[in-house]
């Protein structure tokens, strides 16, 4: 007899710990289906760890909206569960004269999108927060903070728990097919078991398309293609002289070589982005030596042969090298015509951020 429950969230990360969290304190009986032995082992457990202010996402994005309301839910749960975090805050640094017009354009587009609090110094306040930056003038953003990703996730799994749903491990979906009465899932590693769900929230972040080309039935003109965008990150030996986390001014490729901090104190410097076609987190030491110059711009005292390679991540996009930045995508059978599937692709950052803003998001979409 196959076994039927009301939702079924795939991917244990973060968001769909957060989607399953959602539902489950809706009173709508939820099952979590993780290929791996542990929750968070994907892209959740390859971030900076940054709570994200909201500031440059394009107005009206998925990513704008879900990051501003994502960062104040988050900043409440963590104070209410007593997951660590720090409102640290974070410096946009201009390094030249032509930079200092960028910096309002960045404020002028955070204001946009509900950021209020980003606050304009000049070079000497800015030093006087942080003595040995190099800057002509900065953003101060006290919004922007880091969490413990860990703690944050294992928090959402035991809301899961206490709501009465499930987390299941190494728990693979094979296929699936939809029926009259729902969407029927072949699940597990060896003899698999089906599941039949009236729900079904495809959250696997780098799996979301093979998870979504296994579903008999989906078209796939509505999966759109899968590019890794591998970022890599290197870290000092010791403690950097710096208490918040330090943003150049963006390229056109991206932030720029940025300085995090983990809640140890620990920096990374990073990322740069390699387009990659297959999953590999080894970081290379020689990449290295294109950092020094960018960290220097705003760090000189930056010691010679001080970086080493620290970690990667791999972020699940849908534009490839050379196109315009993509939106969160969150398809429905609104777009796809499968009843009681939603599908979440190009789940990056600022994903960790808006978590649980995608979790109500997701939730308010099912009804």
């Amino acid at each position: 007899m196959t076994d039927h429950v009301e939702c079924v969230v795939i991917g244990a990360g973060v968001v769909g710990l957060a989607v399953a969290r959602s539902l489950a304190l809706r009173g709508r009986e939820t099952i979590v289906l993780e290929a791996a032995a542990a929750i968070g082992t994907g892209t959740s457990s390859r971030s900076s760890e940054v709570i994200h202010a909201g500031i440059y996402y394009p107005q009206g994005s998925l990513k704008a909206r879900l990051c501003v309301s994502g960062r104040e839910l988050l900043y409440k749960f963590c104070e209410a569960r007593g997951v660590e975090f720090k409102r640290c805050g974070k410096l946009i640094v201009a390094t030249s004269d032509a930079q200092q017009a960028t910096l309002t354009s960045i404020a002028a587009a955070a204001r946009s999108n509900g950021v209020e609090d980003l606050c304009p110094l000049e070079k000497h306040e800015a030093l006087r927060l942080e003595p040995e930056l190099r800057c002509v003038a900065a953003l101060w953003s006290p919004s922007t903070g880091i969490v413990d990703s860990h703690g944050f996730m294992s928090a959402l799994e035991g809301d899961v728990a206490q709501a009465g749903g499930t987390v299941l491990l190494e728990s693979p979906v094979q296929r699936a097919y939809c029926t009259s009465n729902g969407i029927r899932l072949s699940v597990g590693k060896g003899n698999p078991f089906d599941l039949d769900a009236t729900v079904v929230v495809n959250c696997a972040g780098l799996d979301a398309q093979r998870v979504a080309w296994r579903f008999e039935g989906l078209s796939g003109d509505n999966i759109p293609k899968l590019f890794y965008a591998k970022g890599n990150y290197y870290g000092v030996e010791g403690r950097v002289p710096f208490q918040r986390l330090i943003y150049p001014v963006p390229d056109e490729g991206g932030l720029g070589v940025h300085l995090t901090l983990d809640l140890s104190g620990r920096a990374r410097f990073g990322p740069d982005v390699e387009w990659v076609d297959h999953i590999d987190y080894r970081v290379d030491p020689q990449r290295a030596e294109s950092f020094y110059a960018a960290i220097r711009t705003y760090w000189p005292r930056l010691p010679p042969g001080a970086l080493r390679p620290d970690y990667s991540g791999i972020r699940p996009k849908t534009h490839g090298p050379g196109s315009a930045a993509q939106d969160f995508i969150i398809q429905g059978p609104e777009v796809h015509g499968v009843a009681g599937l939603v599908n979440l692709y190009g789940i990056e950052s600022p994903g960790l951020t808006a978590a649980l803003a995608i979790g109500e998001y997701v939730a308010e979409k099912i009804g």
